[in-house]
């Protein structure tokens, strides 16, 4: 069969451009189908979202062409701090510590905005042979055959590829339609994003601190005065807090926040993201694959959710080109399979220890708090076990495929 595209990719967020860069690479034609006009995004100014990147992630990107545009506004993540915390009170004396220079990699991760991650993806599509953007485009049709999958778009044309690949999210209509059941529960929080700026340099150090109603990320950012804040509150604590006038959120925020970074202010938009598990029972079906938050929705209290598609992306990108290069077609179910089994238990059991994680810091019960206080002080204490945690936190431990090594396919 002659279709339009090799590989039709659904969701032109961060997840879909990184896999259509890869594929590219690989000898694939790539169509990105995107609902939202590119140049509005592109070109967004500071809000305060951004991303914690492991050394993985920045190798891939580095491997599709993209990282050498966005290096010069990242922020290398020196030191992790973690600890229990209340508001007003400040850190507990058992805390986690961990410093880069424990591992021969150099930094644990970069810190680096959506709005400079998105535009050097776009840009580095537009300039790559065999990839088509479609902006302002959504699927709403998808009817799979032996012979490849006819997609239909909600502008009413239609397109024919050898395999679809869902980058959509959590509401992952492709999903949906191949008939691919998702299991998860809410857990009662809302996460509460913006940026600040501070009057100390924070070094590059990231701060978490384990409220009762759920975990504060305090992440740097480029230049050593501003940081993005993850909040996270009950839903109906949040609720409240967003709708307060800017100087009463920073009121709120504040004492939770403390005062080891000097006098704090608001310096970017505010949003707010329920927050949920969200798994899909199959990552694949008849040419149909899922990546990033279509596969797994997991809770933000580690950073990881980039990070997890980026690993998805990197798995199903070498699957699709070895397969390519035995003859295979890219909707060939043995390598669909063969993606799923690389990538679905690592993925489900990251979310589902951010899950226990979330729900054994998230609580005021003073036996929990100090089992996990001394737990904290365990492993900082023992180099061996530190070490360990910050090459897991990195990206560098288990099965890596070529692009999170920094190699190509």
């Amino acid at each position: 069969m002659t279709w339009d595209t090799d590989i039709l990719i659904a969701g032109g967020g961060l997840n879909g451009p990184a896999l259509a860069l890869a594929l590219a690479q690989g000898g694939f034609r790539v169509t990105v189908v995107d609902g939202r006009p590119a140049p509005a995004r592109a070109k967004a100014g500071f809000d305060g979202r951004a991303y914690a990147l492991a050394i993985a992630s920045t190798r891939l990107l580095k491997a599709i062409g993209v990282w050498s545009a966005v290096a010069d506004k990242a922020q290398p993540i020196l030191q992790i701090k973690a600890s229990d915390g209340r508001a007003g009170e400040g850190a507990a004396p058992f805390f986690l510590h961990f410093d880069h220079a424990e591992i021969e990699e150099g930094p644990m991760g970069q810190m680096l905005e959506d709005r400079f991650l998105y535009a050097a993806c776009l840009d580095a599509m537009r300039g790559a042979p065999g990839i088509t953007l479609l902006s302002g485009e959504t699927v709403v049709g998808q009817d799979a055959g032996p012979a490849g999958i006819s997609v239909s778009l909600a502008s009413g044309r239609v397109l024919t590829a050898g395999l679809l690949v869902g980058c959509d999210g959590r509401g992952s209509g492709v999903a949906a339609r191949a008939g691919i059941r998702r299991v998860g529960w809410g857990y009662g929080q809302t996460a509460l994003v913006t940026a600040v700026h501070h009057e100390q340099d924070h070094g590059g150090v990231a701060q978490q601190y384990f409220m009762p109603s759920g975990p504060l990320a305090i992440l740097p950012l480029k230049g050593g005065h501003h940081s993005s804040i993850v909040w996270t509150e009950s839903v109906e604590m949040a609720s409240a807090i967003q709708a307060l006038p800017d100087d009463r959120y920073l009121q709120a925020l504040q004492p939770r926040f403390g005062d080891f970074l000097g006098e704090i202010s608001l310096a970017g938009a505010r949003f707010t993201y329920p927050l949920s598990l969200s798994l899909a029972e199959r990552f694949v079906a008849p040419r149909v694959a899922l990546v990033g938050d279509a596969a797994h929705g997991v809770h933000p209290i580690a950073g990881q959710g980039l990070n997890l598609g980026l690993r998805d992306v990197a798995a199903l990108a070498e699957v699709l080109i070895l397969a390519r290069r035995r003859g295979e077609e890219p909707g060939n179910p043995v390598a669909l399979e063969e993606y799923q089994r690389w990538r679905r238990f690592d993925a489900t059991a990251l979310a589902l220890g951010m899950d226990t994680v979330n729900r054994v810091f998230s609580s005021d019960n003073p036996i929990l708090r100090l089992g996990r206080d001394l737990g904290m002080g365990i492993v900082s204490a023992i180099p061996g076990l530190r070490r360990g945690f910050i090459r897991q936190a990195a990206g560098l431990t288990g099965e890596l495929p070529k692009l999170l090594q920094g190699r190509q396919v």
